[in-house]
């Protein structure tokens, strides 16, 4: 999997700016969103648009939603190339919620450098985030594939309910971070994750099989692949968060210790606050709410969910979830093509084993 992501990711970059070039000409804006009932500035749409985004984009990032899209396409027998644009629809959207996020938490660095708003302001940067969940429909409305009418509306309503329950997640993350003495379950925590970074990873999975034409009951089960992946990855990235501040892992171009600084719920907070002596929960409760944290007193609280065997735990249940991602490949009623299947496999254990 490694491989596929290293060698499609030019490839990917290549399509998403054929939607949003790197450099906006009048002629660009006419062919894209049509006659101006009066004109264009496309110096200005330059700046506040695709500078911040291919800004973002230049950092780095896996590409890996796009790559998996390509994966399942093979894996359905059919050739990635010519569903190349449809790749970029779950990748737009990803690194736009990226660059929502970062306003919405405060955000200091991402991807190593600092957070687009830091650069561009706040206006920008939610204006570009926001632009970035409607341009990929584009893809849908010109047709790339000459879909049939009825498969257009399928991704459409499909990618309406993801984008939806997107929000919900998020929502959920929010209200938890800026109340950090707010107890919620792990059941909760892994609905927050099932929504917030599942449902794109489920876009992944179910917008492969609808434009490929599969059934309901194979859309339904790659869909599941896909959000217990996502949630493995999720789990895996907040592992990382610990593990890079402890020293453990290579950067992976977030602040030092910016979990505990945004006070998250994450699943090592919430079996630490479960397992730790009351006096020690009491506390890493107390560092979670602070305003601003200095670097001892996030070391303070990385040492209690250490202590608790927290992270341990979470690789456990990434574990758990990567397996049921592979359970629902093993359950499809059709077969995939092999190559392409061990590739998707191979992912699941990838997102939990990185350490960048």
């Amino acid at each position: 999997m490694r491989d596929a992501l290293a060698d499609w990711r030019p490839v990917v970059d290549e399509a998403i700016a054929d939607l949003l070039p790197r450099e906006v000409t009048v002629d660009y804006l006419e062919s894209f969103f049509g006659e101006p009932p009066f004109e264009y500035d496309a110096d200005g749409i330059q700046r506040a648009l695709s500078d911040p985004v291919w800004d973002l984009l230049d950092r780095g990032g896996k590409r890996w939603r796009a790559v998996l899209f390509l994966v399942f396409i093979e894996a359905f027998g059919e050739d990635p190339e010519a569903y190349l644009p449809y790749a970029c629809i779950p990748e737009i959207l990803h690194n736009g919620t990226i660059i929502v996020d970062d306003v919405e938490d405060g955000a200091a660095k991402r991807r190593g450098e600092p957070a687009l708003h830091h650069v561009y302001g706040e206006d920008v940067a939610l204006n570009a985030g926001n632009a970035m969940y409607f341009l990929p429909l584009k893809i849908v409305s010109e047709n790339p594939a000459n879909l049939e009418p009825d498969t257009r509306l399928r991704a459409y309503e499909m990618l309406l309910y993801e984008l939806n329950r997107t929000h919900l997640g998020q929502g959920m993350d929010i209200c938890w971070h800026n109340d950090p003495s707010s107890r919620i379950s792990t059941d909760q925590y892994l609905e927050m994750s099932a929504c917030k970074t599942g449902c794109l990873g489920r876009i992944v999975a179910r917008l492969a099989a609808i434009v490929t034409g599969q059934s309901e009951s194979t859309e339904a089960a790659v869909a599941r692949y896909a959000e217990r992946t996502a949630i493995a990855f999720q789990i895996g990235d907040d592992i990382l968060d610990v593990e890079h501040s402890l020293g453990r892992a290579g950067d992976f171009g977030k602040e030092f210790g910016n979990d505990i600084r945004e006070g998250k719920q994450t699943l090592l907070v919430i079996h630490a606050m479960e397992t730790a002596e009351p006096s020690e929960a009491l506390r890493l409760e107390e560092l979670l709410a602070m305003e601003t944290n200095t670097d001892e007193e996030v070391l303070e609280a990385l040492e209690i969910i250490e202590s608790t065997g927290s992270i341990e735990h979470a690789r456990d249940r990434a574990l758990e979830f990567a397996a049921q991602a592979r359970q629902s490949l093993d359950d499809l009623d059709i077969e995939l093509e092999p190559e392409a299947k061990a590739q998707l496999l191979e992912f699941t254990e990838f997102v939990v084993e990185r350490d960048v």
